[in-house]
């Protein structure tokens, strides 16, 4: 198994649980409840988490696939330069999270506006985890790349 096989496994983890953790945050915020919407910030974090097996495993599997025919370095250059923005707005958005859950500890006022903006940026990141991600498939699944003839 080598690095690109390692990023292939763990890059969607990030993706899904971004999205797994802003709907339940947003359920949890939506119901008033504080339970879910304690849950949806953990999640958050869980997502910032799993991020970072991708983000370092992304080095090593450009590596792998640069030698490989019908590799464009440009689609690896625009792939590592999206994971890389949408890994820093999925770690400000698990630290957002994390300060929503102290201030949830401490029974502050502000916990739901944190909240709020925690969900929106979880939004956020999912959004931008997804545009890396696909284009990331780019890179070796030449048949979903644009300009291509294919029947429908």
């Amino acid at each position: 198994m080598n690095q690109a096989h390692i990023h292939l496994l763990v890059n969607h983890l990030p993706i899904a649980g971004s999205l797994f953790a802003a709907v339940l945050l947003g359920v949890g915020l939506l119901k008033r409840d504080a339970s879910l919407s304690k849950a949806g910030l953990v999640a958050v974090l869980a997502a910032g988490l799993l991020c970072w097996p991708a983000q370092l495993s992304g080095d090593g599997a450009a590596a792998v696939v640069q030698g490989l025919s019908g590799t464009s370095p440009a689609l690896v250059q625009a792939h590592a330069t999206a994971a890389e923005l949408a890994f820093w707005t999925l770690e400000a958005t698990a630290a957002l999270a994390l300060f929503g859950l102290l201030l949830l500890k401490n029974a502050s006022p502000k916990a739901r506006l944190l909240a709020w903006a925690t969900l929106g940026a979880a939004l956020l990141s999912f959004g931008l985890l997804a545009r890396a991600g696909s284009m990331g498939g780019l890179i070796r699944h030449t048949e979903i790349r644009e300009g291509l003839d294919r029947p429908i």
